[in-house]
């Protein structure tokens, strides 16, 4: 099997690319190596690698910076997820893409379910759900996963930042009413080349959009809360600073958070028997995610 990762640089794509089958012929770029805005590049390496499956990592996550910086989140948000849906399709590649839970408002009551109505708050979002919908209009073969609080050993993420904030102050403010799933990037890197090779092995495929994210449910501020805890006891941080939790409206962003981000995981667990994301599990190698 030949799998082209792009975003092989970040959370995701560094994990997808480890994981990766050895008997498999790999391909990881990053944006060093490839402008996911540039569609004579994207065509350029699919034709000539040859892939039976893409894997789109790449992405503009940068949410705050997203509501100044429009052109280039739609540039590969949405274009780049254009072009390579182009490519795949004129290839006969399938495309699986990451997307993220910012294409909902955060508004609903309970669980976020694929078909339920989108509605992004800001340009981050908003570039993601039409780099879905670009996916959906030009390449038939697509998985379009929706993921949600995502965190790992490499890049920057919030379990990162609680680590270094809680070595220099004695008290953390975490907002509390902000709701949803973390997710560690080696279990998304897991689901996304389990599905990779029930194509290979040519299974049947229900294509579309699934949601994949962690267990059980939980705020940002009770998220802190475990991690500081396991942080100490594991002497990675001298002491546990005390955490406050306060509200969105205490924190204010440029772009607006979700209050609701739980994702119902069980079509993607009908269809493919992966379970949600068991981040607790993956915070006891808590040590592995520190510099």
């Amino acid at each position: 099997m030949r799998l082209l990762i792009l975003g092989a640089a970040g959370q995701v794509g560094r994990e997808i690319t480890r994981q990766a089958c050895p008997q498999w012929i790999v391909r990881a770029v990053d944006r060093s190596g490839l402008d996911i805005t540039d569609s004579s590049a994207i065509d350029a390496i699919v034709s000539d690698f040859k892939p039976d499956i893409i894997i789109n990592a790449a992405a503009y996550t940068a949410v705050d910076k997203a509501e100044t910086e429009e052109i280039a989140a739609y540039a590969i948000n949405c274009d780049g997820a254009k072009f390579l849906a182009q490519a795949a399709e004129k290839s006969g590649a399938a495309l699986l893409h990451i997307s993220t839970d910012y294409v909902f408002s955060g508004d609903k009551d309970g669980l976020y379910q694929e078909n339920d109505a989108t509605g992004p708050t800001g340009v981050y979002g908003a570039s993601k759900l039409a780099g879905e919908k670009a996916i959906q209009q030009y390449c038939q073969r697509h998985i379009i996963m929706r993921t949600a609080w995502v965190f790992g050993e490499f890049g920057n993420n919030f379990v990162k930042t609680m680590i270094r904030l809680a070595r220099d102050r004695e008290t953390l403010d975490v907002v509390g009413d902000q709701y949803g799933s973390p997710t560690w990037a080696g279990d998304i890197a897991n689901a996304l080349l389990t599905i990779s090779q029930r194509i290979l092995e040519g299974s049947e495929i229900k294509w579309g959009i699934y949601h994949f994210s962690g267990f059980p449910y939980t705020n940002w501020y009770e998220f802190a809360d475990k991690i500081l805890t396991i942080a100490s006891n594991s002497a990675l941080i001298n002491r546990k600073p005390l955490i406050r939790s306060i509200t969105t409206f205490d924190y204010p962003t440029p772009a607006r958070r979700p209050l609701n981000s739980k994702l119902n995981c069980s079509k993607i667990l009908e269809n493919f028997h992966i379970q949600p994301s068991d981040w607790q599990a993956a915070l006891k190698k808590l040590h592995s995610y520190t510099d």
